[in-house]
């Protein structure tokens, strides 16, 4: 299918825009061609500048759980905006929805809000830091907290070296203090430690990955972490930006069991605004000015128009809490319709799921980190797409992101794309 009004767009785009893009992953450079423009949105669907209809699975990354258009959060958008969109000054809505939120999340009293997830991880990062007196950090390779220069690291040449950049504009002191270990490997992150002892302020990760595909955590591993941060007086910190208020109502610490001392939110917090949060006990989170010395500061941070959106979106969750359940029944549908499919036409393949998150790798071994995510074949995926993007179906244009399920979407919307994986497993 020929896309020529998007690629006119397109065209018009990078002549203003880096790229044409204002965010990388958007611009179809893992996938190859021109991008798709979106005129507008409703429910499981997204209707093209090209006059198509596509089925979608990124759901703008995560935060359109109840489907585009929410009429309830677009309603609450559209009564405050009315009141004004920007103050600059306290509204009582940020103490509502910080009530709420801290009642539907496990180990968290206090709570800030930022304008995305990239601001929420870096603060917790500058919390963590000032809090422990401690300068290192542990990622997670694979796991992505945002594009702030701590976060922006690749690995060195073992296990326990320091990082280097991977982007210019990082210096090689900020990729010092960050210490990368592989996803799902205890033994790999006690070796940091043991080689660092008493210089790492937390350890940071999605404890469900979504950004080298779904990769959910072993078993074991994140009552692992817990436990050697407690031995080694660390703070553990989950970047629950795509899998907060997605998962469960109160995330991977409610559907896991294990709590995580800073939490960071985004995506459905906001309710498809720009909104990200971080939280933790009130003794950490104290440590932010303009009660404690750490500083942290945003103009825009609890807009009234965003507080709306992410307000409506919580109440509705946390009083319709079987959504995560219907949610979970519907990948989980997905996933055995696409393994049958894919298997019937011998394609090589490894589906990973947790409640509402899936990706397929076309790997032939188990995906459980971003090394054994990386082996899949880019080729194949990039067919894939392109192919389910021809039979209106529309997923991340990258094999290293999770589709992302809505509620809105039916029965019928699942088997067809179930047929369209049919369609398009005949030519992989």
């Amino acid at each position: 299918m020929i896309y020529q009004r998007s690629s006119a767009l397109f065209s018009e785009a990078q002549k203003v825009i880096p790229g044409g893009v204002n965010s990388p992953v958007r611009a179809f450079k893992a996938v190859g061609g021109d991008p798709v423009f979106v005129e507008r949105a409703k429910g499981a669907y997204l209707y093209t500048e090209d006059g198509t209809t596509l089925i979608d699975y990124i759901n703008s990354w995560g935060p359109m759980i109840l489907g585009h258009a929410f009429d309830p959060v677009v309603k609450a958008v559209q009564e405050k905006a009315e009141k004004g969109t920007s103050f600059g000054m306290p509204t009582a809505i940020e103490t509502e929805i910080a009530s709420l939120a801290v009642s539907m999340v496990p180990g968290i009293e206090k709570i800030r809000f930022v304008n995305s997830g990239t601001e929420a991880c870096m603060s917790a990062i500058r919390l963590a830091r000032g809090y422990t007196g401690k300068d290192k950090i542990i990622k997670f390779a694979g796991c992505y907290h945002g594009h702030s220069d701590s976060f922006l690291i690749q690995a060195g040449s073992g296990a326990v070296t320091f990082g280097s950049p991977n982007s210019p504009g990082v210096t090689q002191g900020t990729a010092k203090d960050t210490l990368l270990a592989d996803y799902n490997n205890l033994a790999d992150v006690k070796r940091l430690i043991e080689a660092n002892p008493g210089e790492i302020a937390a350890i940071i990760l999605e404890p469900v990955a979504g950004n080298m595909g779904c990769i959910p955590p072993a078993e074991g591993f994140l009552e692992g972490l817990r436990q050697l941060c407690d031995d080694h007086n660390i703070l553990l910190i989950f970047d629950e930006v795509m899998t907060g208020f997605r998962l469960a109502k109160g995330g991977v610490q409610e559907l896991k069991g294990v709590t995580a001392d800073i939490v960071t939110f985004g995506k459905v917090i906001g309710g498809g605004l720009p909104v990200g949060a971080f939280a933790a006990n009130s003794k950490i989170m104290d440590y932010l000015a303009p009660v404690g010395p750490v500083y942290q500061a945003g103009t825009l941070s609890g807009n009234p128009l965003a507080m709306a959106a992410g307000l409506t979106m919580l109440t509705h969750l946390n009083t319709h809490s079987k959504v995560f359940l219907s949610l979970a029944e519907k990948t989980a549908y997905l996933h055995e319709g696409l393994a049958k499919v894919l298997t019937q036409h011998g394609v090589t393949h490894s589906i990973n799921r947790l409640g509402s998150m899936i990706s397929v790798h076309f790997a032939k071994d188990e995906v459980i980190d971003f090394k054994t995510a990386a082996a899949g074949n880019n080729d194949t995926f990039n067919k894939f797409f392109h192919g389910m993007l021809n039979e209106g179906i529309y997923i991340a244009p990258s094999a290293f992101e999770s589709w992302f399920l809505t509620d809105a979407l039916s029965y019928r919307d699942l088997d067809k794309t179930i047929d369209a994986v049919g369609q398009v497993a005949k030519v992989l």
